[in-house]
């Protein structure tokens, strides 16, 4: 009976992070020093969703958009729309585009979410295959 229990609790807990929804502010931090960059509000507009960069952290490098293209370069980060028009596929979103402010370069863009507090964002060439995976962490308070 403990064992039927237990595993109810556990698939009741992986719906529950399924059911989550990305809208909300999030934290990412770099792949390559492991500090906290900046907090990126997620949110919902026509049906898609996007992200916006809110706030640079201290762990920081870049302010400014040097490397991008078109009306980003040489803009500030903060403020700027890194994350556009991700579809809904239910329990993820996809076909969207991912902007590494770092290289000015745009990937394609999938994201769900991995528990209730953790967000799985890939970025990737042509296919999803050919990418890698980083994990934002949700703002509380």
């Amino acid at each position: 009976m403990k064992k039927f229990l237990l595993l109810n609790i556990a698939l009741f807990l992986c719906f529950m992070a399924q059911g989550q929804s990305p809208i909300g502010i999030w934290e990412n931090v770099d792949d390559e020093d492991g500090k906290p960059k900046s907090h990126i509000e997620i949110y919902e507009q026509d049906g898609k969703l996007y992200g916006k960069v809110i706030k640079l952290l201290s762990g920081a490098t870049l302010t400014e958009c040097k490397k991008c293209k078109g009306s980003r370069k040489n803009q500030s980060i903060e403020g700027m729309v890194i994350l556009w028009d991700l579809e809904d596929h239910g329990d993820y979103y996809d076909h969207g585009t991912i902007l590494d402010p770092k290289t000015g370069k745009e990937y394609g863009c999938k994201i769900s979410m991995a528990s209730a507090d953790v967000l799985d964002v890939r970025g990737y060439l042509k296919l999803s295959i050919f990418g890698r995976t980083q994990q934002w962490f949700r703002v509380k308070g």
